[in-house]
């Protein structure tokens, strides 16, 4: 297609049933498959290695996060200037590929996301709980970024060479809403195209089987994500919600105090209104701490960067 090293990356988990004809179609677009096999125990890794493909295994089930990490690593040493990421279930269309890396080959995005709500009806069989968290995670992603996405839990994505030696994640359940955080606030150009969302074939989602369990692992990752980008911003937040309380506790006993002439029978209030201002500085004083280790932490990730590019280039 271009003269740019094109490598996907699929992430798998049981997938026997659908990895051979998700690799089949990927092939026609880019250069190298690289399958993260995260500790399967059905047919997924032999099956992909029969299509020739890059098989990296995971002995035990470590996350779709860290099948990312793992893979992302291995495409950068075969020396790729795009990544593509999708799933091994099948539900999007590989012939999609040349829409997502086009605007970064067009030099218009570093990060080009898939997006299934731009375009109407584009999630057959998603039920309203998961519509639900969608929109939920992608309002708290557009809100921490000042974006307007509509889809930050697509897993069909394209990225640069230059936004991958940025991109520094943790997370090892999940990624997807990790990665927006930290590309966004790294000043990297983000995207979306419709994708198209075909029903599973067989099988039910390695990765949400539990929508509550995901949902407060997902938004852990979200929380330590800002924490990280915006200390001063999270503690200040973390300190007004004592503050706040503090402040109109003491206003109405003080009101009390200037009707009446007493404190009683509100007394109590002062004490819990004194103690919750306290937790209130203290969190203060942890935002001005993580504000001055957050500019350590943006010299180490310039470091690392430079690091990266030297091995990498």
């Amino acid at each position: 297609m271009t003269q740019r090293k094109i490598i996907a990356i699929i992430p798998a988990f049981n997938e026997e049933s659908t990895i051979r004809s998700v690799i089949s179609e990927t092939m026609k677009w880019v250069d190298q498959i690289i399958v993260v096999d995260d500790g399967s125990t059905d047919n997924t890794a032999s099956i992909a290695r029969e299509l020739n493909t890059i098989v990296l295994s995971h002995s035990r089930r470590m996350g779709v996060g860290a099948a990312f990490s793992s893979g992302i690593d291995k495409a950068l040493s075969l020396g790729a200037d795009i990544v593509v990421t999708l799933d091994a279930d099948g539900q999007f269309d590989p012939n999609e590929i040349p829409k997502l890396i086009q605007p970064i080959i067009e030099g218009k995005a570093d990060f080009v996301t898939g997006s299934r709500f731009l375009n109407d009806n584009q999630v057959p069989g998603m039920n309203k709980t998961k519509r639900i968290g969608n929109s939920f995670f992608t309002r708290l992603t557009n809100w921490l970024t000042g974006m307007n996405f509509t889809d930050t839990q697509c897993g069909f994505r394209a990225y640069s060479k230059e936004a991958l030696l940025r991109l520094t994640t943790f997370g090892r359940y999940t990624y997807t809403q990790e990665v927006f955080l930290d590309l966004v606030n790294k000043n990297m150009r983000a995207i979306e195209v419709p994708v198209r969302v075909f029903p599973r074939k067989s099988g039910k989602s390695k990765v949400v089987r539990n929508p509550f369990s995901y949902g407060l692992r997902a938004l852990k990752i979200i929380l330590q994500a800002e924490r990280d980008h915006h200390p001063l911003r999270f503690f200040t937040a973390i300190s007004l919600c004592f503050i706040i309380p503090s402040i109109t506790m003491f206003s109405f006993v003080f009101a009390h105090w200037l009707v009446s002439g007493k404190t009683s029978p509100f007394t109590s209030l002062l004490s819990i209104s004194g103690t919750l201002f306290l937790v209130g500085i203290i969190f203060i004083v942890l935002a001005l701490i993580a504000d001055m280790q957050g500019r350590q932490r943006k010299i180490q990730e310039e470091i690392l960067y430079l690091l990266r590019r030297q091995r990498y280039s």
